[in-house]
Formats: C-alpha cells, structure tokens, sequence
C-alpha cells in the first residue's frame, strides 16, 4: 500500500462527505485491496469479486470510519468480512449447482476448491472456529492473515495484548488440526 499518511488523511476527508477524496482514496487501497483479498480467495477472479465488494463497502460506510484506528486497520476488518462472505456465497452457489462442477484429478481438495480455487481448507476452519469459539475468530484472521501488528489488532478487537495473544494461541492450537487432518 501507498504512504498510509495519505491516505489517513484521504479516509478522513471522505468519512466527512469529500467526493474527490473518497475516490482517490478507493483508487489508492485498490491494488492492496486485491492483494489482501487474495490471501483468503487465491483465485484471482474471486479476489478480485471480493476486492469490489470491499471497494463498494468501503465507499457505503465510509462514514462509519470515526478515526479512533488506523484506517488501514478499519480496512482490513472490511477486506475480511468481504472475503468470507465471498466464500460462503461460492460455496453456496457450488451446492445448489454440483453437476455443473468436474473436479480435476491432480488438485489437493483440502487446499483448493471446485469452488474456483478457495483455499477450502482455511476458510473451512474459519467457518468452524466462528461457530465453535467466535472469540478466536478476530485474532487469527486479523493477525495471521491480515497480518496486522499485535498492537493494531489488540487495539481493532479493544483487548488487552496479553488477551489477544492468548486467544490467538487458543485460535492456532485449535485450527491446525483441521488444516493438517486428511
């Protein structure tokens, strides 16, 4: 991503209403929007679907961006959000049109999908870990895969950073079985 100086200050002015601002601010996060959304849907079709959604979101509630964080951190949390939305709504198109998917023989289906290559295996457990332990879900997402700075998801979540630690130590111990399991 740019400098985030300007574009603090660009998310600043466009949470006030500035049109010019909001527009060079969505064409600014754009590319580290893409990049972001990849790191949840490898398929570049998807990340990219999921990077429009997160632009669209991001010009919606704009206004909802108060300042108290770092807008990138205010980012992230919609580059998330986005992405697993995106996967649930894959993977419920997938279910309701199973003939229309062949799966090719060489693919590993634990890491990519019949759902145009979602990485089934990760989003899978964030899928089970927010049903089982939603506690867990924020620290891991925000950490391992936005790979924001303790400080910034301790501050994102209003945790302490002890708790956040230990909720992202409980988060790992609890999801790499299901990553690893065959």
């Amino acid at each position: 991503m740019q400098d985030p100086a300007p574009l603090e200050d660009l998310a600043r002015r466009a949470a006030t209403g500035d049109s010019a601002a909001l527009d060079r601010l969505l064409t600014g996060i754009r590319p580290e929007v893409v990049r972001r959304c990849g790191r949840f849907l490898p398929c570049r079709e998807d990340a990219e679907e999921a990077a429009q959604d997160v632009l669209f979101q991001v010009a919606r509630h704009i206004t909802g961006f108060e300042g108290r964080s770092r807008f990138g951190t205010w980012l992230y949390t919609v580059v998330a959000n986005c992405c697993r939305q995106k996967y649930r709504e894959l993977k419920r198109r997938a279910a309701e049109q199973p003939a229309a998917i062949e799966p090719a023989e060489h693919v590993d289906p634990r890491t990519t999908s019949v759902i145009a290559g979602s990485r089934v295996d990760l989003l899978e457990a964030l899928d089970r870990l927010e049903r089982e332990h939603p506690q867990l879900v924020g620290p891991l997402v925000y950490r391992d895969i936005c790979q924001l700075e303790y400080a910034e998801v301790a501050e994102r979540l209003g945790i302490p950073l002890g708790t956040l630690k230990s909720r992202l130590h409980e988060a790992r111990k609890q999801v790499r079985p299901w990553l690893t399991a065959d």
